[in-house]
């Protein structure tokens, strides 16, 4: 059978079956091969932006990319240049646009290589060390390449410390204004951004608290950068603080939700859903900051929970409680007592930790408060407030606080607090320079104490009358 079939002529039909296999065969390679390239021209990742951004110890520039792309990188001498290549990339956006004032860069630029490579040229005015990690996208970036570049004869960021003499020092108060630089936080309706909505409140309470003798304020961070959740944790550390507060405007799934809450940690779940939401809401910040997690295990993972933790953890509670009780008398509160939940930011195993949630931001309503100076001086007023009723009760033997407790016939010309100061309607021919004389204190006190930028009040209008000095 295998013969007969071997040995029979090839007919005519075969012969034009086979050329016409042959050309589409043919056909097909030339289409595979286009298909191919344009398969590779898609692959390759598009810097599609490039941001900077410029924090006290380390200049950060941020590559937008279309897609992942692989890269390496190395430094060059006289001149200092930082170079980064990367395979199958190319550049969307304008080099020479990017604004570098501010920074140890004198310029950024790029160029294709061979092979579908892009290489990327940082020159530098001074030697850098540089840092560089690869981001998978998330809800709000899409794929990014960060590149951090440190100083390495900076000195290591820190905050300010008490410096009062022996006994008398004051109480540090760290205030964490959350999420900063390429994390704007949330964002409300009208485009209000959370991270300048916090700065602006923190920025409000520190004045008022480097006014109270015996207290000293502190920024975790001190302008528009981002600062990764667990250095904003050590950077409270160093600076020796006795409390340590994260300031939010944050953001709900449904807008008609609002209000502030006081939040402290849990280790046994979040106590309502809300809580648990925002939590793993803030928790992801690091993946939107840009701060490379790898090898990065939680600083509780492998702590016990002692007694000193759970004296710090009564310790938040307690001021937590007294903070809030103040916010109810100028916001509306979302939930009548202090909410738990498993934030990573207040993983501080020595210092109480309280989180203040001061409205939702994605409330239209609340938005508009929250941008509001006046609103903003009154949510600070009600926190440091809370915070002075807190340390009048419980502040430590060794502070000014303490020792005015025990003292007060020497302490009795302390300065005001917002926890003692007089709530007043402004009435009909009432003017601040008025009731500055009649309080025995000065304009310029009366007006730094209520915020406010001018000498103009109004009829109803209730504002904080401290007691005179």
């Amino acid at each position: 059978m295998e013969s007969s079939i071997k040995n029979q002529p090839k007919s005519p039909l075969n012969a034009g079956c086979i050329r016409a296999l042959c050309l589409l065969q043919i056909l097909l390679a030339m289409l595979f091969g286009v298909a191919g390239t344009a398969s590779y021209a898609a692959a390759a990742a598009s810097i599609e932006a490039v941001r900077v951004w410029r924090a006290p110890d380390h200049t950060r520039v941020v590559l937008d990319l279309s897609a992942p792309a692989k890269h390496r990188f190395f430094t060059l001498a006289d001149p200092q240049r930082i170079v980064i290549d990367l395979e199958q990339a190319r550049s969307a956006t304008q080099l020479n646009s990017i604004d570098l004032q501010g920074t140890p860069l004198a310029r950024i630029r790029g160029a294709e290589r061979s092979g579908g490579a892009y290489r990327l040229v940082l020159d530098a005015d001074s030697e850098l060390r540089p840092e560089i990690f690869a981001l998978q996208a998330n809800a709000q970036y899409g794929y990014r390449l960060v590149i951090d570049l440190y100083d390495p004869n900076a000195e290591p960021v820190k905050l300010a410390t008490s410096s009062r003499e022996h006994g008398k020092r004051d109480l540090v108060i760290a205030i964490d204004a959350g999420h900063g630089g390429e994390d704007p936080g949330a964002t409300g309706p009208r485009r209000v951004r959370e991270k300048n909505v916090v700065m602006q409140i923190a920025r409000k309470m520190q004045r008022l608290l480097n006014a109270q003798p015996g207290y000293k304020a502190v920024l975790v961070r001190d302008g528009d950068y981002y600062v990764g959740l667990r250095k904003r944790r050590d950077l409270a550390r160093r600076s020796q603080a006795d409390l340590f507060l994260s300031i939010h405007a944050d953001a709900f799934k449904d807008k008609k939700v609002s209000g502030a809450s006081v939040y402290t940690l849990s280790q046994r779940g979040a106590s309502s859903a809300s809580a648990r939401f925002l939590a793993d809401s803030e928790n992801k910040a690091d993946r939107i900051g840009g701060v490379d997690l790898s090898n990065k295990d939680d600083m509780l993972a492998s702590v016990l929970l002692d007694l000193s933790m759970t004296a710090t953890l009564d310790a938040s509670a307690r001021v937590a409680k007294n903070i809030l009780s103040q916010l109810g008398d100028v916001s509306k509160l979302h939930k009548r007592g202090v909410e738990h939940a498993g934030f990573a930011v207040l993983k501080s195993p020595d210092i109480p930790s309280v989180l203040i949630e001061t409205g939702f931001i994605s409330n239209p309503s609340e938005e508009r408060r929250l941008s509001s100076a006046k609103h903003q001086q009154q949510v600070a007023t009600a926190v440091v407030a809370g915070i002075q009723r807190y340390f009048a009760a419980h502040a430590s033997e060794g502070t000014l606080v303490y020792w005015q407790k025990n003292n007060p016939k020497l302490a009795s010309n302390a300065a005001a607090s917002p926890a003692s100061a007089t709530r007043y309607k402004v009435r009909a021919g009432d003017t601040l320079s008025e009731l500055a004389q009649r309080n025995k204190i000065s304009v310029a006190a009366l007006r730094s104490y209520n915020g406010f930028g001018n000498d103009k009040i109004r009829v109803g209008q209730v504002i904080l009358i401290p007691p005179a000095r």
